[in-house]
């Protein structure tokens, strides 16, 4: 049976209510995809504790957890992933990608134009009915 691994997601907008979009470095799994930062939710943390762990980790900054956007269960060939995607916004620090290959702050409607990794797409459906 496949694994299922809960994993966060933030998005994290700015005063141009654009969002930051995050690539997959080539090392990664899913490598050169597009998705909203953020990563596994650790035994003993909310998801809102993880995110705040996770882009601190990955973006070297600071973020404030609003309000829930989506919830996801997207199968992939070796991993179930269940993906929590939530409002957010930096309150410390600007983003550095530490782990990503590149960040880039990008309008809703254009955030189509990206491949994204499956399990995001639910998320940005959403963001484009709001």
């Amino acid at each position: 049976m496949k694994k299922t691994v809960r994993v966060v997601g933030a998005i994290i907008e700015n005063e141009n209510n654009e969002i930051l979009c995050a690539l997959r470095s080539p090392e990664m799994t899913l490598p050169n995809l597009w998705e909203f930062p953020g990563g596994k939710i650790e035994a003993g943390e909310t998801p809102e504790q993880s995110l705040k762990r996770e882009i601190q980790e990955e973006l070297a900054c600071e973020i404030e957890v609003g309000s829930k956007i989506e919830e996801v269960t997207h199968e992939y060939e070796t991993v179930i992933v269940n993906l929590l995607t939530y409002h957010s916004r930096i309150i410390r620090g600007v983003p550095t990608a530490e782990e990503h290959a590149e960040l880039r702050w990008i309008s809703r409607d254009q955030l189509n134009e990206l491949e994204w990794a499956p399990a995001d797409i639910p998320t940005i459906d959403k963001l484009h009915k709001r």
